[in-house]
């Protein structure tokens, strides 16, 4: 690791709501700058106004926020950017639409040192050279071939060109890629890469038309201006990384260039191509951290309204393309940073579970403190017009919260520890309720009458008694029982039910279930 102080970006674009891969980039370049004790900073690319949706800034600094991945600098948790530069901030502002009035400047210096050009192509052209191509069974590329028969300041005098420049704003400058030159690259995770310049074409680094530059070129100016020391980045930009390269050393700024990592796709549950929100909406799942509603009607579930604690969300994306190299698999932000380096990041694509996703959450519910989730249970029990004490919700919590994945799933495992069942469950009916089943009920009232203390274990003791004194069988009793109580073959042991609904409860339920029975038929 360099002396130079680890300073990191993540960078999107806010074109709609992050996608969970993008947060994954986030959380790596986060976890790699608190490893070294470096700056993580968040930058906003937002050069695209066509591609620009209201809200979606916001989005992204809500689910950074939600997931505890907090910038050092840039847009803070609160959205409010240092806008100018200060001794302090000197980096600022970090909204590349507030930065635009630079980066032609930068361009303009590379068609001073002939590493770019003006290109004066109208689109009608452009679309017939691209027909042209496809007829002779060819991919479009506007390469140093090309460009040797296109309207550009490369063919045109000085004169032309500045009369062209004057003339209107149809006009980019592009990059001029170096012909028969090989680009050796290095990537933290890939490692050595070599790609030869007549496989690149002359990208657009800045536009006339509306005066602002391609994510080529104010990317590297930014990250140069930010003197950022390490890109690391989704592995969609991997085919970027040659031109990069070549915008570093055009600029003459090859020791500054950062250093590159390129993290993994994540997957489809199949792993047949990467994971887009079209797979969540099919398989029932969401692929954003937060719930969005964009303005033009889109709509998205997230991983915070599905039920899915912050904790659990980061603890499954980290695990994405990384190990830890240990069976270790539950890690608290802090255990993370600790653990992660880059070289554990893997090269292939990492496959998304939907049922791990799951898991993860579970583990984390079970293990959350008694008091947090019943500050979370409670509110739950006052919506279905449940009037309890906290130390019963306690004890009913204890008895349910491994079998949850989400805190959302309480209702439904509990209810009824509040109310008696409504229904019986067909099925067991068929199977447990005989001419013996009112002696059964007759003999439980007696014996729960007089157990004390009327605990669990004393319950389940005395229940076990009773059962070896009749000679009855144990799975007729206790299915006869748990219908009785529940309605259905589910939830924890008889005994701890019995116990938290109590004598009462327990006896006016019994009672029911044997009227309803017994004068049905």
């Amino acid at each position: 690791m360099s002396t130079q102080q680890v300073r990191v970006r993540f960078a999107p674009s806010p074109t709609g709501p992050l996608h969970m891969g993008g947060v994954r980039t986030a959380l790596f370049n986060y976890l790699f700058a608190k490893k070294h004790n470096g700056t993580f900073v968040l930058r906003i690319e937002d050069t695209d106004s066509r591609r620009f949706v209201p809200g979606a800034e916001q989005y992204i600094v809500d689910a950074l926020a939600w997931c505890g991945i907090l910038p050092n600098e840039g847009i803070l948790s609160d959205g409010t950017p240092a806008s100018t530069p200060s001794d302090q901030n000197p980096y600022a502002p970090y909204r590349q639409s507030e930065r635009k009035s630079i980066y032609k400047e930068y361009a303009l210096r590379l068609i001073s040192t002939g590493h770019a050009y003006y290109a004066f192509d109208a689109p009608e052209e452009l679309d017939n050279m691209r027909k042209e191509a496809e007829q002779n069974g060819q991919t479009f590329v506007y390469d140093s071939v090309l460009r040797k028969r296109t309207s550009n300041s490369l063919l045109l005098s000085e004169e032309e060109t500045a009369q062209r420049l004057q003339e209107g704003n149809d006009w980019v400058i592009r990059f001029k890629i170096p012909e028969d030159t090989t680009v050796a690259m290095d990537d933290l995770i890939r490692g050595s890469m070599h790609v030869h310049t007549h496989t690149l074409d002359d990208k657009v680094l800045w536009k006339a038309q509306d005066g602002l530059p391609t994510y080529h070129l104010a990317n590297v100016v930014d990250d140069y201006l930010m003197q950022i020391t390490h890109v690391i980045r989704g592995e969609e930009w991997l085919p970027s990384l040659p031109l990069h390269y070549l915008l570093y050393g055009a600029f003459g700024w090859e020791t500054a260039r950062p250093q590159f990592a390129h993290v993994p796709l994540l997957l489809k549950p199949d792993g047949k191509g990467k994971l887009s929100k079209r797979d969540g909406d099919r398989l029932g799942f969401p692929v954003f951290p937060l719930e969005w509603s964009g303005s033009d009607g889109e709509t998205a579930t997230g991983y915070r309204e599905s039920g899915y604690f912050a904790e659990a969300f980061v603890n499954l994306i980290a695990l994405l393309g990384w190990n830890p190299g240990t069976e270790q698999e539950l890690f608290s932000l802090e255990e993370l940073v600790e653990a992660f380096s880059l070289e554990r990041v893997h090269k292939s694509g990492a496959r998304f579970n939907p049922e791990k996703a799951k898991w993860f959450n579970e583990q984390y519910l079970r293990t959350y403190p008694q008091e947090r989730l019943l500050e979370l249970y409670l509110p739950i029990l006052a919506s279905h017009n449940v009037n309890t004490t906290g130390e019963k919700a306690g004890k009913v919590l204890s008895l349910i919260k491994n079998r949850a994945s989400f805190v959302h799933d309480f209702w439904d495992l509990s209810y009824y520890f509040f109310q008696p069942p409504t229904s019986y469950d067909e099925q067991m009916k068929k199977k447990f309720i005989t001419e013996q089943t009112p002696d059964i009920i007759h003999h439980v009232k007696q014996t729960l009458s007089a157990c004390s203390p009327f605990e669990a274990t004393h319950i389940g003791n005395a229940l076990t008694t009773l059962i070896t004194d009749k000679q009855w069988k144990t799975g007729q009793v206790m299915n006869t029982l748990r219908l009785t109580l529940v309605g259905k073959g589910t939830g924890p042991g008889v005994a701890e039910i019995i116990e938290v609904i109590g004598k009462e409860d327990t006896a006016n339920r019994l009672d029911k279930a044997l009227k309803q029975w017994f004068d049905e038929t």
